[in-house]
């Protein structure tokens, strides 16, 4: 069953993988169509740009030639003599940063300054100005020759061929003839260069080998000397180190055996005293040790206790008393056994404690001849160490005089010879098409670059957005329920109603929200009826009989949606009891044009209920204004008085629905929510942030409020994110009317009396 679940686990995990993966991908196509405009101005900006940009560059041209580093150039001193610019196979020429070195030596401000000078570049406007044929500076320009230098290697380029030991090098010029003109003078300068310099290497290093060759000799003769003087000093006859190192090994492994099969003995012969100081002094028949029954001796006196102890015991047996005569001679002949086996023990004793002093005395010895070996042995070490030194350093000293010696005999022979491995292969030819700008290379990637313009900045503007807007949104970044999307309720956010309304099939509404009741049919009735059936199958068996509607922040709709939902709850004939709790901005009088004389705040007072509920106009609808504004607000919610209006409301209607301030302005909704069943919490598409609507829930969480879900208002579904559309079923006629009478003649339960019967 385990590989079962772990394969179970693992495509779970795959498939939230997939599930998340799917989800980004279709923020970022909602992003995408969200700002389609934006990214088409950029891309459109980018790629117009691009087209001035390449219309706008001047022509340039590229001249390039062929340089060839020969590595096997004429020996003719033979083929161990190496020449003045000799690379050799396998050492310089197998080594890619030669390669690299000549390219930079070509491009080097020493090569650049050399061609500067000799054409006169730093006084050429056009060549400082890169003007094409026929074209002459505005104003005599001059610029110094080393930027003049500078100028010319940002338009040169080396480049080498692939399987070969060719470099292409080329110069981008707008004139032509001046690019081929510029690039010929400059190999050739290269070429120069590096024979003259090679000559200037082979001259110096010759000169030093020589002073080099009389201090080597002078060392020589020094580490020959000291290595004698050593050799005599320590009566060194021979070099075979290695001989007497093994002798001293072998030595110190002879000895460490012995000793190792020694210190076994020591603890033998300690193992046989141990076990002989345990051997029992009052009864020498329980005598074990095999040490004692070894002896001859320890045998019969033991026999002849055992039988004086049998001879004692016989007559003891007879009913002879302790001191009867034959009883006591019995006595004394047990003792006198007992006293010569105990005497014989200590003999034996005294015998091995001697054999394991003799013993701990031998193992001391061989100790100390394997410290005595272990010490000439190190002193053997210094002794090679210091020898070997001295070797190796005249061994070094003669092997470096050898090599400087030859060296210097070469490199005097290698320094008559004039030999250039490097050679223009292909001279530079004039150009007769120009390089850039490259029209549909620059065209391609203005558009790719617009694409990905447009794309970044229509992302970045989703990301910037910190709102909730989709229901998406609601349970992946709250974590919460969604219980329903309410539209947008303006006039101009359905087209069907609008066209309806036109029509006169029925009349506009003063407040939009009773648009429950006055239009049943309309999208925004049917998506309160979601609501309500959410509400309703959420805990079919413990109904949410009160119910606290709230938002995170002011003016996100928790008043319309409060209203919405009471009125779709009437509508399905239940008693509903809309009370309003926001004693700070009250508007639920003003929707129901209830009285504003009487509400929460008298019943709290005076404790009269009944006379404050305002029965409105929708059936099983009733209503509790907010009453008189009072200065605390809060503290009015924390008294028994509000509870016990509470309890008393729940027993006489079905829903009791609370209309609260929003959650992170004021502490109301925080009290109110423990004393309702379930809270719904509130948030307008495009205007509620994650962050306040998270932090509405952390403080409804922290006083053990229950959050039965979220409901989203004011959703424009043509905005193009929602990549869904909501189609209603809708009846002609007046649904309105039907759905009031039928609630009018449905029976009322007889369990809750109304305040009015």
């Amino acid at each position: 069953m385990e590989p079962i679940e772990n394969t179970a686990l693992s495509d779970r995990t795959e498939a939230a993988d997939a599930n998340g993966r799917t989800t980004q991908d279709l923020l970022i196509w909602q992003m995408l169509r969200k700002y389609w405009g934006t990214a088409l101005i950029a891309t459109v900006v980018t790629i117009v740009a691009t087209v001035f940009f390449t219309l706008g560059q001047t022509k340039i041209y590229e001249a390039h030639a062929t340089v060839l580093f020969d590595p096997t150039p004429p020996r003719p001193l033979g083929s161990r003599v190496e020449s003045v610019v000799d690379m050799g196979s396998g050492s310089f020429w197998n080594n890619q940063e030669f390669y690299e070195t000549q390219y930079n030596i070509i491009k080097s401000r020493r090569v650049a300054l050399t061609v500067v000078t000799e054409l006169g570049l730093q006084n050429d406007g056009a060549f400082l100005d890169n003007l094409p044929p026929g074209e002459q500076p505005a104003v005599n320009r001059t610029k110094t020759p080393e930027l003049a230098a500078e100028e010319l290697r940002k338009r040169l380029s080396v480049e080498p061929i692939k399987d070969s030991r060719m470099a292409s090098v080329k110069l981008r010029d707008a004139n032509p003839e001046r690019a081929q003109r510029i690039l010929n003078v400059l190999l050739e300068t290269y070429v120069d260069q590096n024979l003259e310099e090679a000559m200037a290497s082979t001259s110096s290093a010759t000169d030093w080998l020589k002073s080099q060759l009389d201090a080597l000799k002078t060392d020589l003769e020094a580490s020959e000397l000291e290595l004698h003087q050593y050799k005599k000093e320590n009566d060194i006859m021979s070099v075979a180190f290695d001989d007497q190192s093994s002798m001293l090994a072998e030595e110190m492994s002879q000895i460490n055996a012995e000793l190792s099969r020694v210190r076994a003995a020591q603890l033998e012969a300690s193992a046989r005293s141990s076990v002989l100081n345990s051997a029992p002094s009052d009864d020498p028949t329980l005598i074990q040790a095999n040490e004692l029954l070894q002896s001859p001796l320890m045998v019969t006196l033991r026999s002849q206790y055992a039988e004086a102890v049998r001879e004692r015991d016989a007559q003891i047996a007879s009913g002879k008393g302790k001191h009867h005569p034959e009883v006591a001679a019995a006595q004394s002949r047990v003792d006198a056994a007992k006293e010569a086996i105990l005497k014989e023990i200590k003999n034996v004793k005294r015998a091995v404690n001697r054999e394991a002093a003799k013993v701990a005395r031998h193992a001391g010895g061989l100790k100390g001849m394997l410290e005595e070996a272990k010490k000439r042995a190190h002193e053997h070490n210094l002794k090679e160490i210091e020898y070997r030194r001295l070797r190796r350093a005249k061994d070094n000293t003669e092997k470096l005089y050898e090599l400087v010696l030859e060296r210097t005999k070469e490199t005097d022979l290698a320094q008559m010879l004039r030999i250039n491995n490097v050679s223009i292969v292909d001279h530079p030819l004039v150009p007769t098409a120009a390089i850039s700008p490259r029209v549909p290379v620059n065209l391609s990637v203005g558009v790719l670059l617009g694409l990905l313009l447009g794309a970044a900045m229509a992302i970045g503007r989703g990301l910037m957005d910190r709102t909730l807007k989709l229901p998406e949104d609601i349970e992946h970044d709250l974590g919460q329920t969604l219980l329903g999307v309410l539209p947008k309720m303006n006039r101009q956010a359905d087209k069907k109603e609008e066209k309806r309304r036109r029509r006169g099939r029925i009349q506009p509404s003063a407040n939009l929200e009773l648009v429950v009741h006055e239009d049943p049919t309309s999208s925004i009735a049917e998506a309160a009826r979601a609501v309500r059936t959410n509400l309703m199958f959420m805990a079919p068996d413990t109904p949410y009989e009160r119910l606290l509607v709230t938002s995170a922040g002011p003016s996100e709709g928790k008043t319309t949606v409060a209203c919405c939902v009471a009125i779709a709850m009437a509508q399905a004939g239940q008693r509903v009891l809309l009370i309003d709790c926001d004693l700070r901005r009250p508007r639920v009088r003003r929707i129901f044009h209830a009285p504003s004389e009487l509400g929460v705040t008298t019943v709290l007072l005076e404790d009269n209920l009944q006379e404050a509920v305002f029965e409105s106009e929708i059936p099983n609808l009733s209503i509790l204004p907010s009453g008189p504004v009072p200065p605390n607000p809060a503290e009015l919610f924390h008294t028994d008085r509000f509870k016990s209006l509470i309890e008393e409301a729940s027993r006489h209607y079905d829903r009791v629905i609370i209309d609260s301030p929003p959650v992170v302005a004021v502490t109301d909704p925080a009290i109110l929510s423990t004393l309702v069943d379930g809270t719904l919490l509130v948030v307008q598409a495009h205007q509620t942030r994650k962050d306040v609507a998270r932090h509405a829930l952390r403080s409804l969480q922290a006083v053990g409020g229950h959050l039965a879900g979220v409901v989203l208002n004011s959703v424009d579904f043509s905005r193009s994110e929602y990549k869904y559309s909501y189609y209603y079923y809708q009846r002609e006629g007046d649904y309105g009317a039907e759905a009031t009478r039928a609630a009018a003649e449905r029976p009322r339960p007889s369990n809750r009396p109304s305040l009015r019967d």
